[in-house]
């Protein structure tokens, strides 16, 4: 490098630490590693906002080339030489400025007939019998799922079919919340006396987090839930088992005695009063029937293990301060059977 200039040696040797911190920025942009990302659809309402979003992004990067290559030319041939003469003054120019006005709005409108035809698709309501009605119901600090062609109501977890157009239903019954679907539909902000809706059809099967994303509160951190999406015939398998009638343990001789207590006490500890354990009735909390069966509690937010369930029942408070569910002073052998009672029930 003998005829480089001093300036141009010192950015030859950054060039290998620039092109690597660049490979690390692309790396941790990898969409398969945030379970939220929206980069990453898997149901075709995704996929829509996806190409739409897309579509704007290469057409803002044609209007950043056009307009920084203009600037970058006009600095270079413009560029201030020695004894180089006063550079002609243009007043106006009637072609150019023509140009520079169909240019724009040619763009504009290639982005925005897309974007009206994705609002009205995503928009319409799909009709049909085969079409899956679900009512989303936003809680200070949870959601409720019902499910009214199958008779079912329940919390936390939203399953459905792979393959087959579930539309959602949406509001709330106190403060403004927003249901974020991140792989699946986006998000739609839920009112209290209003019903918003929201549809897609899903085509992957998983278990995928999700989001309450508009402010709502001390626990709006903690207001998320899950959509779990299963083949048609595990989610025909899932309604069918759901529906059943919850087990009677007591009546039952055959039942753990520990499950017995813990059914006892749900019923002594006004747990019944504000959690159903019926499919279908809906009461102030959280529908619990088979709660046993759902891969997280506490609106999402913890693992449906033994020791989150009696952490969670023992001092609610303790991880949601806020929460309606109150402090009722379980002891450990309490909880232990309250735990073994829910878990018995999947």
């Amino acid at each position: 490098m003998p005829n480089l200039s001093v300036p141009s040696r010192r950015l030859l040797r950054w060039i290998p630490a620039l092109t690597l911190g660049v490979l690390l920025l692309l790396a941790a942009c990898a969409p398969e590693q945030y379970p939220q990302t929206t980069l990453l659809p898997r149901a075709n309402t995704a996929r829509d906002q996806d190409h739409l979003f897309r579509l704007t992004l290469w057409w803002a990067l044609v209007v950043f080339v056009l307009v920084e290559g203009a600037l970058l030319i006009a600095i270079w041939k413009f560029r201030s030489r020695p004894d180089a003469p006063e550079p002609v003054q243009t007043h106006g120019n009637t072609t150019l400025e023509i140009v520079w006005t169909i240019i724009p709005a040619f763009i504009l409108a290639m982005i925005a007939v897309p974007t009206v035809r994705t609002i009205f698709k995503t928009a319409a309501k799909p009709v049909g019998d085969d079409v899956l009605q679900v009512e989303v119901i936003g809680h200070q600090w949870w959601w409720e799922f019902r499910y009214p062609q199958l008779g079912i109501t329940t919390a936390s977890e939203l399953k459905i079919p792979m393959g087959r157009t579930v539309n959602l239903e949406m509001t709330t019954v106190d403060v403004l919340h927003s249901f974020w679907l991140p792989q699946f539909a986006g998000k739609r902000d839920v009112f209290p006396n209003r019903y918003n809706n929201l549809w897609f059809k899903a085509e992957v099967t998983g278990n995928f987090p999700a989001q309450c994303t508009e402010f709502c509160g001390i626990q709006h951190g903690r207001m998320a839930y899950r959509i779990v999406s299963l083949d048609g015939p595990a989610f025909d398998a899932w309604a069918a088992n759901f529906n059943a009638p919850p087990r009677d343990f007591v009546a039952d001789s055959t039942a753990n005695a520990l499950v017995k207590q813990g059914q006892g006490l749900f019923a002594a500890k006004a747990c019944s009063g504000c959690h159903s354990m019926y499919p279908a009735l809906p009461l102030i909390g959280p529908n619990l029937h088979h709660v046993g069966s759902r891969s997280h509690i506490a609106a999402g937010t913890l693992e449906n293990t033994d020791e989150n369930l009696a952490k969670w029942i023992q001092n609610p408070q303790a991880w949601k301060k806020g929460v309606l569910m109150p402090n009722l002073g379980l002891t450990d052998d309490e909880t232990h059977a309250l735990v073994a009672y829910l878990r018995a029930n999947q």
